[in-house]
């Protein structure tokens, strides 16, 4: 039996940033963890993004995944909140590259449609899926911020060989040679 790969899945917030790894072997998925890093006990936004960043780093050293899969903010009415969000997201992404992991993000429709077949699902119908999914995952957890995360990750396994219409970037390399049109030379 040999690990194929392992990924980090993220779903960032700055209340609670939810996440789940999962390893690939012999091309099937197996659970090793969910949790969530509760937040809002911190008042200043500021070190909430740094304890984002910790978290991140911290789970990358202890579980040295192949790949890491976050959701994207989604486009609401409050623009704030998508900018406050935007930075969480941000934060767990640069801790990501920061240790040259590649990164691809999903919108939180194509992760739910890839879990449950309905772009539409409810947060519960998404954690009940991937209790199917992952035999390992016996028990829910009450907050399902960590089954987000979790099913960022497993979007990110059935969507692996295929196209994918969230960005992907190794790094600066990577970003540029996708981005030569925005290349002052």
């Amino acid at each position: 039996m040999t690990v194929d790969r392992i990924i980090l899945g993220i779903d960032p917030g700055t209340n609670v940033m939810g996440f789940g790894v999962i390893k690939v072997v012999n091309k099937k998925m197996e659970f090793i963890q969910l949790n969530e890093l509760l937040l809002s006990k911190y008042p200043d936004k500021y070190t909430r993004l740094k304890l984002i960043f910790e978290r991140t780093i911290e789970l990358i050293e202890t579980h040295h995944p192949d790949e890491v899969a976050i959701e994207a903010p989604f486009l609401g009415n409050n623009a704030q909140s998508m900018l406050t969000l935007g930075r969480a997201q941000g934060v767990a992404m640069a801790a990501a590259l920061s240790r040259s992991i590649p990164v691809t993000e999903y919108a939180p429709k194509k992760i739910k449609m890839s879990i449950t077949g309905s772009g539409n699902a409810s947060k519960e119908q998404v954690a009940k899926m991937l209790q199917q999914l992952l035999p390992g995952l016996k028990e829910l957890p009450k907050n399902l911020d960590s089954t987000d995360g979790l099913a960022a990750a497993v979007c990110h396994f059935f969507n692996s060989g295929r196209t994918v219409v969230g960005k992907s970037y190794s790094g600066w390399d990577a970003f540029v040679k996708q981005n030569q049109d925005r290349v002052k030379k």
